[in-house]
């Protein structure tokens, strides 16, 4: 069973009226919802809940993918906590980014970029063109899904060219966004999904929680060989007499 650790700021349905009248609970609960419906084994963490953001040692070895929710307090994230993370992502964990997580600092680092883009909010309707028909995260989706209300995300988005681009919106305004991005990084998947304001009841759609968990399957580790690294004996008999180096 694929372990999913759902990770949320959680402040603004705290601190917010009209975000607690969307997520009473938090998106990580409505989140974690999504991924029990799919099966999975759930656990939930957030920024001021516990040591280490909720993220300690222990919880990242017994996660295979882990998704990010954040906006207000990026800059709270510890920075250990991210070298952790980051660790984690390159030695083989899945890790799902969603909507204004794109600042998170996780995700810059992974990017190696700003993340900037430009926004918009407005509650204009988003199309969502699924543009990678046969990629697994797609699976079961139509041709686009529509949400009535959203924020506004436009091009130019400041991130690597993805490996692969499953989704890209349209916005009532007239602007694009690349919404689904997938990268690999080390032996991890990263999936950048842009739908899911904290005042729109974006991730009650159900087309959106399929994108999810989708992504939560294509994220997750395989059974694929450990790659090695280092100093190697050759797998065929060579003569190893010449041992000229520096090291």
């Amino acid at each position: 069973m694929v372990r999913v650790t759902v990770w949320n700021e959680f402040r603004h349905e705290r601190e917010s009226d009209d975000v607690a009248d969307v997520y009473p609970d938090g998106i990580h609960e409505v989140l974690a919802d999504v991924f029990e419906g799919g099966g999975y084994d759930v656990r939930t963490a957030t920024l001021d809940a516990g040591p280490d953001h909720g993220l300690t040692e222990d919880v990242l070895a017994d996660t295979d993918v882990l998704t990010w929710w954040g906006h207000a307090a990026h800059d709270e994230v510890r920075d250990e906590v991210v070298d952790r993370v980051h660790e984690r992502v390159l030695d083989g964990m899945g890790l799902l980014v969603l909507h204004s997580a794109h600042y998170s600092k996780i995700f810059k680092r992974l990017m190696g970029t700003s993340c900037s883009l430009k926004w918009r909010e407005a509650a204009e309707t988003e199309r969502l063109w699924t543009v990678e028909p046969g990629h697994p995260i797609a699976e079961g989706i139509d041709e686009f899904i529509e949400l009535e209300e959203t924020e506004m995300y436009g091009e130019r988005f400041d991130v690597p060219r993805p490996d692969s681009l499953v989704f890209t919106s349209w916005f009532a305004g007239g602007e694009v966004f690349r919404s689904g991005c997938c990268y690999r990084r080390g032996n991890g998947r990263v999936f950048y999904f842009r739908p899911g304001h904290e005042t729109y009841p974006i991730y009650y759609d159900e087309d959106v929680r399929q994108v999810l968990r989708n992504a939560v399957e294509w994220a997750a580790p395989g059974d694929g060989p450990t790659p090695e690294f280092g100093n190697a004996d050759p797998i065929e008999e060579i003569d190893t007499s010449d041992d000229r180096t520096i090291h």
